[in-house]
């Protein structure tokens, strides 16, 4: 049987985002933030146009498909989770990025 290529992908993401985020990848996961323009929109602890990371990783705290659920809005962008400014998309973002910053974003604390 074969499957459509969104499907394909999409089972490929969800086993990329099933691994948490390695100490030694926070580091890169700050850089490609940097890079990706995230640190535009969101700080840490405080909210800027966007939610603060922290306040996002408290929201999903708990969730198990909460990595795939973050890199989804990443991915895609997103509208009305944390008021009227919507998130644009990232798509094109790798996999492994969409990994990589959706485990981290759930790694930070307020």
């Amino acid at each position: 049987m074969r499957f459509p290529l969104s499907l394909t992908a999409a089972l490929t993401l969800g086993a990329l985002l099933a691994a948490p985020v390695q100490a030694q990848d926070l580091a890169a996961a700050v850089d490609l933030a940097k890079a990706s323009g995230c640190y535009s929109c969101h700080a840490n602890a405080e909210k800027v146009v966007g939610p603060a990371f922290a306040t996002v990783a408290e929201k999903y705290a708990g969730d198990k498909d909460a990595a795939a659920t973050l890199a989804q809005s990443i991915q895609n962008g997103s509208k009305g989770k944390y008021g009227r400014i919507p998130m644009p998309p990232h798509a094109s973002l790798s996999p492994a990025d969409l990994k990589l910053l959706s485990a981290w974003v759930l790694t930070i604390k307020p």
